[in-house]
């Protein structure tokens, strides 16, 4: 009988155990980072001559990685009378980081509304995941979406995957998206007064006068591999216009605790906030990017934009 108490009272022990959570305190598991790749920035080479034969596309190496940028001069947008030229955000590109024997692939495809549907079904076709489609604009005509993809596996795969998705696009749009002249726009303002608020100096590409600010406070991971400002892990602004009337757009990436910070400086500054969104779901630490847009007189603009760049651990890299 004291055998029977025994087992019964074991067994019943054992039920509860496996019901409950593992890992940590929290509830977190210990079991979640199992798969945890680490690579090191500059701990694995890129073999960007195959990139390049199988994409039949050149792009920029920096600091070992490699992004291949599609300028979608094809696309004749306008917001609130302003034109959005690829400067302005209307590039689309995919960027290559090493990891040992293989690589991630990270990218940014813009797409019409035609786009849309042929073009996810050849990200799925091509192994790659979607992680995020989201506006940059509003009462931007024509509309475009922009799709976030990722994967991570050998060069040869990733590069062939990488044209195949470029390749739809053309092929729905029935022409080149960068085979057209590209655009520019009027630029009269007072660059080093932008430059004396925000607080660094910009680059000036058609007309468009640009500001990329980093996040070196923030050790970013996706799947356990390092994202760096070029591979897309980064705060910017670029501007158009006149000291009178000018234009900001641009997108903010924010830890969970400054999205509402940020979010209030922006509106309270009258710069419209017209998305807010997640670009990757695999992320370490969790990260959120925030678009706007902003129309007034520039020096008020600037010193709006930066009351909210105030709000985040944000340092400014040229």
């Amino acid at each position: 009988m004291k055998s029977f108490l025994f087992f019964l009272c074991a067994g019943f022990s054992f039920l509860i155990a496996c019901n409950q959570k593992t890992g940590s305190e929290d509830g977190t598991s210990t079991n979640k980072k199992k798969d945890a790749i680490s690579c090191p920035p500059g701990s694995s080479k890129l073999d960007i001559a195959k990139i390049e034969q199988i994409t039949g596309m050149k792009g920029v190496e920096k600091n070992g990685e490699y992004k291949i940028t599609v300028p979608q001069n094809d696309l004749h947008i306008i917001v609130d009378g302003f034109k959005i030229i690829p400067p302005m955000g209307l590039g689309s590109w995919a960027a290559f980081t090493p990891c040992g024997d293989s690589a991630m692939v990270m990218g940014d495809i813009i797409l019409t509304e035609t786009d849309l549907k042929p073009v996810q079904q050849e990200v799925i076709r091509q192994g790659f995941a979607i992680t995020a489609i989201h506006n940059h604009f509003v009462r931007n005509r024509p509309n475009v979406m922009y799709m976030h993809i990722d994967r991570s596996a050998d060069i040869t795969t990733l590069s062939n995957g990488v044209k195949a998705i470029f390749d739809k696009v053309k092929e729905i749009r029935g022409k080149d998206p960068k085979g057209e002249k590209a655009d520019s726009v009027a630029n009269t303002l007072n660059t080093a007064m932008l430059d004396s608020i925000i607080g660094n100096k910009g680059e000036m590409n058609k007309g468009v006068y640009k500001y990329t600010i980093g996040r070196p406070d923030i050790k970013l991971q996706e799947h356990g591999i390092p994202v760096s400002t070029f591979m897309g892990f980064n705060t910017w602004a670029a501007w158009q216009g006149t000291p009178e009337k000018a234009a900001v757009c641009g997108d903010f990436t924010m830890l969970e605790d400054e999205v509402a910070p940020v979010i209030k400086a922006l509106v309270e500054n009258g710069i419209e906030v017209v998305a807010v969104h997640n670009h990757m779901v695999h992320e370490e630490p969790k990260v959120f990017f925030l678009h706007y847009w902003g129309v007034g007189n520039a020096e008020e603009l600037a010193k709006g934009l930066k009351n909210a760049l105030d709000q985040t651990g944000s340092k400014m890299k040229h």
